[in-house]
């Protein structure tokens, strides 16, 4: 369970500032090494496209690392979005514990 109060860093900031930036990559180039559309990078730079396993397997391979790294930059953003909504706030707290069957 995530208990720090910062919101961790998404998927589009990690991917810009620890991959793309220093690599001099620009969306396009990106998108071309990836084998999708421009528009595909583009949304998930701006957060508005979640990775999803395929993706995850992709950036894996562009960028020589794992696709669990990605997909945990997805989960934890994820987790943290769903405890600092209000309305998932009141979904989680009407969940009740199944008690032990006897």
């Amino acid at each position: 369970m995530l208990t720090t109060k910062r919101k961790p860093a998404s998927v589009g900031e990690i991917l810009i500032e620890e991959f793309m930036e220093p690599m001099g990559l620009t969306q396009g180039a990106l998108a071309d090494a990836m084998g999708v559309q421009r528009k595909h990078v583009n949304e998930l730079c701006n957060d508005r496209r979640n990775v999803t396993a395929a993706t995850a397997l992709i950036l894996a391979r562009v960028f020589g690392n794992s696709p669990d790294f990605w997909l945990n930059v997805q989960r934890r953003s994820d987790l943290w979005e769903a405890m600092h909504s209000p309305r998932e706030r009141e979904r989680i707290k009407r969940a009740r514990p199944l008690t032990a069957a006897a």
